[in-house]
């Protein structure tokens, strides 16, 4: 069981409808793209490994892939692999927990 002194609050369940994306920093002040997709909220890389965009200022599609409005880049938003190019590097992905209507982050998921 994981250590829950490693997970920080970055944001409130009302601040990420279903089907949306959002933008937080990470407790060491990285930036991380949360999406609420299919009931859950994943956590992964707010940079898109292609030109440095914001993926949280990008789409969430039905299927689960995040794409990124500068170049069309598309990322699973569970597993951070790229589905799509130019971006050919995978995300970091975080742990998440949600707990009396927060999010929080967790580690980086090795």
């Amino acid at each position: 069981m994981s250590d829950t002194t490693a997970f920080v609050r970055v944001a409130s369940l009302t601040e990420l409808p279903e089907g949306t994306l959002l933008g937080v920093t990470g407790p060491d002040g990285e930036r991380v793209c949360l999406a609420s997709c299919g009931g859950e909220i994943r956590a992964i890389g707010d940079e898109c490994p292609h030109q440095g965009f914001s993926l949280s200022a990008g789409e969430l599609t039905p299927n689960g892939e995040i794409e990124c409005v500068w170049h069309g880049a598309r990322f699973d938003c569970r597993s951070g692999e790229p589905t799509r190019g130019p971006a050919d590097s995978p995300l970091l992905r975080y742990e998440v927990r949600v707990e009396n209507g927060g999010v929080l982050l967790g580690p980086v998921v090795r």
